[in-house]
C-alpha cells in the first residue's frame, strides 16, 4: 500500500457518497443504483463482487460518465476534490481515458474492428498528450512492450481480429494505461478468457497498479479474484452495497447470507460436481454437488421496498421486506445491511 494509504486523514482521490442512478426501462423508471457510497486513497485497491445485474457495472459506468441517455443521477461523485456529477460532457472527455481509465468486459466491442491497434492506443495520446503522430506510435509500441504483447512492434498495424482475446485485452489496457491515469476501473477484464490467460492478465494489471500508484476499481463475480487481488472489497446486491470491509476481514467473517451464498456455490479444488442425481461414480471418489443461491437477482423494476435479497434468502422474516436494513458493524470498518447476522453465522 502506498505511502497516501497510510494517511488515514488524507482526502480520499475518489470519494463516493450515496450515488443513486435511475434508469428509464420499457416499464417505467428503474433504481439501478441505490445509495452507494465508498472512498478510494491513491494506491489502493478495492473490488467490487455480485452477480450480474447487481450493480457492478452501471457503477462503473457512473464513475466514467458514460451511463446511458435520460439515465438521472443523484449523490456525490468527486474526484480529487472536484465534483463530477453535473459536469458538461467536454469536461467529461477531458477526464476520461486521461485520470480516470477503464478496461472494458469485452475487448472485442471495446476496439474498433476498423483501425489498427497502434493507431487506436495512439488516439488518446495525440488527443490528451498532444503528441505528433511519430511520437504517439513510438510511445504505443512502449505500451505494447510494457503490457507484453508478443512480437509488439510487428503487430502494430494488426486489427483487433488478428488477435487472440488475451491478446486483445492486453491492447485495451495499454489503451486505459496510455496517459498515467489515477484511477483504472476494471470491469471483469478476464471475461472468456481461459485460467491461464486469466492469471497472466490479473497479475499484468497488478504489477502494472503497483508501479504507477493508481488506484484500482476492479469488478468481478469471482470471489477468488478478490482473495487475491484487492485490499477491500464491496459486496452488492440489488443495486446496493450489503457488505463491505477489509478483504481479509470480509473472508474471516462472511457475515451476509448473500456473501455466504457465493462463497458456498465456488467450485473448489479435489472436489468433484455430482452429476444430477447421482452422487457416486463407482471411482471411489466422494462426488459433490454444488452449492446454489435459489431463484434469480431480480429486474431492476422489480426490486422490493426492503433488503433486495429477501425473496432468495433462507432467514428473511418479514421485518426483511419492509424496510432497506440498515449497515450494521461485523467488526472494526467491516459492515453488512442485514437484521438477522446473528443467524446467518448460524448457516453452513
Amino acid at each position: 500500500m502506498s505511502g497516501a494509504t497510510d494517511r488515514p486523514h488524507a482526502a480520499p482521490l475518489l470519494d463516493v457518497q450515496d450515488l443513486r442512478v435511475t434508469l428509464n426501462t420499457p416499464r417505467g423508471p428503474a433504481d439501478a443504483l441505490r445509495g452507494i457510497s465508498f472512498a478510494l486513497q491513491r494506491g489502493q485497491t478495492l473490488g467490487l463482487i455480485g452477480e450480474s445485474g447487481c450493480g457492478k457495472s452501471i457503477t462503473a459506468l457512473a464513475l466514467m460518465g458514460l451511463l446511458p441517455e435520460g439515465a438521472r443521477v443523484a449523490g456525490s461523485l468527486r474526484f480529487d476534490g472536484r465534483e463530477l456529477l453535473g459536469l458538461p460532457e467536454d469536461a467529461w472527455c477531458r477526464l476520461r481515458g486521461n485520470r480516470l481509465a477503464m478496461v472494458f468486459q469485452e475487448p472485442m466491442t471495446a476496439l474498433n474492428p476498423l483501425h489498427p491497434i497502434g493507431r487506436q492506443i495512439a488516439e488518446s495520446l495525440r488527443l490528451h498528450k498532444g503528441l505528433d503522430a511519430a511520437a504517439a506510435r513510438a510511445e504505443a509500441l512502449r505500451l505494447l512492450q510494457r503490457v507484453q504483447l508478443p512480437q509488439a512492434a510487428q503487430r502494430l498495424d494488426a486489427y483487433p481480429h488478428q488477435l487472440s482475446g488475451g491478446q486483445r485485452q492486453r491492447v485495451v489496457i495499454a489503451i486505459a494505461l496510455a496517459c498515467g491515469p489515477d484511477v483504472l476501473i476494471a470491469d471483469e477484464p478476464t471475461t472468456a478468457l481461459d485460467v491461464t490467460i486469466q492469471r497472466e492478465v490479473l497479475d499484468l494489471i497488478a504489477r502494472l497498479v503497483a508501479e504507477d500508484g493508481m488506484a484500482l476499481l476492479l469488478i468481478s463475480h469471482d470471489l477468488g479474484v478478490m482473495a487475491e487481488n484487492v485490499q477491500r472489497m464491496l459486496v452488492m446486491y440489488g443495486g446496493t452495497v450489503v457488505e463491505s470491509g477489509a478483504t481479509e476481514q470480509v473472508f474471516a467473517r462472511l457475515a451476509h447470507p448473500y456473501t455466504r451464498g457465493l462463497f458456498a456455490a465456488r467450485p473448489q479444488l479435489g472436489l468433484r460436481a455430482a452429476a444430477a442425481g447421482g452422487g457416486g461414480d463407482g471411482s471411489g471418489r466422494r462426488r459433490h454437488r454444488l452449492s446454489t443461491i435459489p431463484g434469480r437477482v431480480p429486474e431492476l423494476i422489480d426490486l422490493p421496498a426492503g433488503c433486495g435479497f429477501a425473496e432468495r434468502c433462507t432467514l428473511a422474516v418479514d421485518a426483511c421486506r419492509a424496510a432497506p436494513p440498515p449497515p450494521v458493524v461485523v467488526a472494526g470498518d467491516h459492515l453488512a445491511r442485514c437484521i438477522r447476522l446473528d443467524a446467518a453465522q448460524g448457516l453452513p
